[in-house]
């Protein structure tokens, strides 16, 4: 789950992950159906007056992370995320204003008002709660990826060479949970491999630099279906828990956001926008505040 922080898939003339480095992804998205929404006032009405005068609702954003928000060819934010944040706004009256971030400093933005919101794949965790508030919005867990045929098995991986995305909860919590339980018992440790973008994990796989990468599910299964030759997922998902979307502790727009979504869940526009980007079985049917479990 996006403890997360940066990330960037290279890709190059038949998807696959490019074996150079690079610096930016832009590639997809343009081809993604888009689901219609129009604005209800009744909610509209209950947005706070400061944002509804501008008419604008300031997001947070750290691009890429495919397929939740990256960048197409133009330049242009989009992905699963972006489409969903897209029709809340359009909900409420507004536009969505994306402003990409560093990860690890878009809370901190919010807590001083710099952005209204925080979009980018954020897991709800009990510590993120204690500084901002989460609406939820989609449930997911971590998945394993391998290079095929070099089996790794994500709950034994004692003395493996782990890639992870630097601040997410896979860098976090797993692994050094799992490398503490691995020396506890008289095995080598786990060596964790953090990368600051998650590309930079997945290229490092794919090159064979590392023996695993850990990754929320949508990012694990977008970088195998880009290198089908290559990698391969290991094991099933796990740590299922709630991306939710950060907004400042006691907002009125907290609320606010939970309702617009609830309103696109109960129509099956949420679905519809999940469906569209492969990422269906993270779909949730209440959202609330502060779902941390």
């Amino acid at each position: 789950m996006r403890g997360r922080a940066a990330r960037a898939l290279c890709v190059i003339a038949g998807g696959a992950l490019a074996l150079t480095a690079c610096t930016s992804n832009t590639e997809g998205g343009d081809d993604v159906a888009k689901v219609e929404v129009a604005k209800v006032e009744t909610i509209a009405a209950k947005v706070p007056d400061a944002i509804k005068q501008s008419g604008k609702l300031v997001v947070g954003v750290n691009v890429p992370y495919q397929p939740n928000e990256f960048k197409n060819a133009d330049g242009k934010i989009v992905g699963f995320d972006v489409d969903l944040m897209d029709a809340v706004a359009k909900v409420l009256g507004l536009t969505a204003d994306y402003r990409e971030s560093d990860f690890e400093k878009i809370i901190p933005s919010i807590e001083t008002g710099t952005y209204n919101v925080g979009m980018s794949s954020f897991t709800d965790t009990k510590e993120r709660e204690k500084t901002v508030d989460f609406v939820t919005y989609f449930q997911v867990g971590t998945q394993w990826a391998q290079q095929k045929g070099k089996a790794v098995d994500p709950d034994n991986a004692c003395g493996k060479r782990v890639a992870v995305q630097r601040t997410t909860v896979q860098d976090t919590d797993e692994i050094p949970a799992k490398s503490a339980k691995c020396v506890a018992e008289g095995k080598p440790e786990i060596v964790k491999v953090a990368y600051d973008e998650q590309s930079q994990a997945a290229t490092a796989l794919v090159q064979g630099q590392v023996d695993a990468m850990s990754a929320d599910l949508p990012v694990t299964i977008y970088a195998v279906d880009q290198n089908k030759d290559t990698i391969e997922t290991t094991g099933k998902m796990f740590d299922s828990a709630p991306y939710g979307w950060p907004v400042q502790k006691g907002s009125a727009l907290g609320p606010v956001l939970q309702e617009a979504v609830q309103y696109l869940m109960d129509n099956g526009q949420a679905r519809k926008i999940a469906e569209n980007w492969n990422v269906a079985a993270g779909v949730i049917t209440k959202s609330v505040i502060n779902g941390a479990q």
